[in-house]
């Protein structure tokens, strides 16, 4: 331990602290961005965790800086002889102390360290290029300091996310905020493998969009219907503003969705039908763009509207001037009439994006009874709705009444991503999003993806994703998966990943400094995504069924002969 002047990024001197040493620098490492130190600290060099050394004379100012590191690699290059260990009956303390081994640390580490930089409030981290010299101290990072360098936002300030803390060090010692406006202008991907609690850190992340100090426009695309706890969030206390803010959450359970049908483009109507014959696809293609023609900046029409489309681009004239029917009509008018009986698409109703979005406001769009072909095509409707409608009011073609008037950003978060926009297949959301993620930004569309198979997940998507949270991933094309497409985590922090446990997390990219370790914290409303304890389950059955059927055997001998039934069973 050293005590020592703590020295600003001004040069001043602002408050005397305690430096906790704990290496020597032993010289550079494999590439110019690296050192190695030494080290018989075993309990404090975990990989992951921050060191620094200092620099003074950096400047004109004469400045001293602390450079910032990640701990990346170690490995044990002095210890006692292996033949101590192999031999239960030997101690290893007594063995220690005769070849002068203090046993409390007789090992010695060789820890690789990347440089991370010094930390500048205006620029962030700057890295010096100028490795430490031989036999330079290495100092731990203080709880203090990371609280002011890692996070760009501090938890309660407008702009941030109170997501968790930092997982090496002590519970809630240096809590992560996240920057809200990196987050959702930058877009972001939660990923994570089944039961690593990728839903409950979105729930968490949801809470912090909607407190007082947030108040965003959040839609949740829901096809488990794992997110309705949201609710709770009404009413709650913490969520309840000095000004009398308090959120709304609007849950849209199936029969409640309603697309309409002229929002419809060709081909999410070929994704609604039945498999098509390429004459019955040619002519479904020339009606939609007859009915185009005809409509023309007129949204209201239906599935009968494009059925006779159909028939008239089916219609053959004669050498003779007569009309002659084709048989793709008639094949085409029963698959389309299939749309017409669905419960979600309609001629007039549909959810505006003002019903939709309002800062303050969750909606989340359960689709858990919806087929996967209906749920793509909602969710490429919706998106391409709200894109336009973010559009044409940034570029102020809309007046404050209209539907579509979204005079503000809002953020989109998609659960189950790679069913959306799968990395090998066709998907009718997968162009929208594309759009959407390269140019969103502009307008103020912010998208969240979640999925649990990355690797799934269309590699385009993933990369424009600048903001990751990287749960435990086991399934090693998941993880290779994440090597291309997640480059801000780093490959020390990504090596980390089977080794996580439920709520730890990696956050790596826009919203932070940069990556770090993360416990996520408490949530503030219930978990709708828990796994069913099916061994409870099954035992609540059989005592409750053994029971009935007890009360029926007790009942017998009193009613015998009398042809009543006893819990609906027969008596004879």
């Amino acid at each position: 331990m050293v005590t020592n002047s703590r020295v600003n990024q001004q040069g001043t001197i602002s408050q005397t602290f305690t430096a906790n040493v704990i290496g020597t620098v032993k010289g550079p490492g494999e590439n110019g961005n690296q050192y190695v130190f030494i080290t018989a600290n075993n309990r404090q060099v975990k990989i992951g965790e921050f060191v620094y050394y200092e620099v003074t004379g950096f400047s004109e100012s004469n400045v001293t800086l602390r450079i910032l590191g990640k701990i990346s690699a170690r490995c044990l290059i002095d210890h006692l002889p292996d033949r101590i260990f192999a031999d239960t009956e030997i101690s290893p303390e007594a063995i220690a102390a005769l070849v002068g081994f203090t046993y409390e640390n007789p090992e010695i580490y060789e820890v690789t360290v990347d440089v991370i930089g010094h930390f500048d409030r205006s620029l962030g981290f700057m890295n010096p290029r100028r490795t430490p010299d031989p036999g330079a101290k290495v100092y731990l990072a203080d709880d203090e300091m990371l609280r002011q360098v890692l996070n760009r936002k501090h938890p309660g300030e407008v702009g941030a996310a109170h997501i968790g803390a930092l997982l090496l060090r002590e519970a809630d010692a240096v809590p992560v905020a996240l920057d809200v406006k990196e987050l959702v202008s930058t877009h972001m991907a939660i990923l994570a493998g089944t039961g690593s609690g990728k839903s409950y850190t979105a729930g968490v992340l949801v809470e912090e969009l909607l407190r007082p100090y947030n108040r965003a426009a959040v839609l949740i695309f829901d096809p488990h219907g794992e997110y309705g706890t949201l609710a709770e969030i009404q009413g709650h206390p913490q969520f309840i503003g000095d000004d009398g803010y308090q959120p709304t959450v609007k849950v849209l359970k199936p029969e409640d969705i309603q697309i309409r049908i002229s929002s419809l483009d060709y081909y999410d109507i070929l994704t609604l039908l039945p498999q098509m014959s390429d004459r019955q696809q040619a002519i479904l293609n020339k009606a939609f763009r007859l009915l185009q023609s005809h409509k023309k900046g007129d949204y209201r029409w239906g599935i009968q509207d494009l059925i006779a489309s159909v028939r008239e681009a089916d219609t053959q004239v004669d050498e003779e001037g007569n009309e002659k029917q084709g048989s793709s009509a008639a094949a085409l008018e029963w698959k389309l009439e299939k749309i017409e009986r669905s419960e979600y698409f309609h001629t007039f109703k549909h959810l505006a994006p003002t019903d939709l979005f309002r800062p303050g406001q969750v909606t989340v769009l359960q689709m858990n009874e919806i087929s996967q072909e209906e749920q793509q095509v909602i969710c490429a409707a919706v998106l391409r709705q709200v894109n336009q409608a973010r559009m044409d009011t940034h570029k102020e073609k809309l007046s404050s009444g209209d539907e579509n008037y979204l005079p503000y950003p809002v953020f989109i978060l998609i659960e189950e991503a790679h069913r959306f926009a799968p990395a090998h297949e066709p998907s009718r959301c997968k162009g929208v999003l594309r759009t959407i993620l390269s140019e969103g930004r502009k307008f103020g569309l912010g998208v969240g993806l979640i999925t649990q198979r990355p690797g799934k997940l269309d590699s385009d998507v993933l990369s424009q994703c600048m903001s990751q949270f990287i749960m435990r991933i086991v399934n090693p094309v998941d993880q290779d998966s994440l090597k291309y497409g997640v480059e801000a985590a780093g490959r020390d922090l990504l090596k980390e990943l089977p080794a996580l446990t439920k709520g730890q997390i990696i956050i790596a990219g826009a919203c932070v400094n940069t990556p770090v370790l993360c416990k996520v914290r408490s949530r503030l409303t219930k978990h709708g995504g828990e796994t069913l304890d099916a061994p409870n389950l099954w035992q609540t059955y059989f005592l409750d069924h053994h029971r009935k059927e007890r009360e029926v055997r007790q009942a017998m001998p009193a009613i015998r002969g009398r042809g009543q039934t006893v819990n609906g069973v027969g008596i004879d």
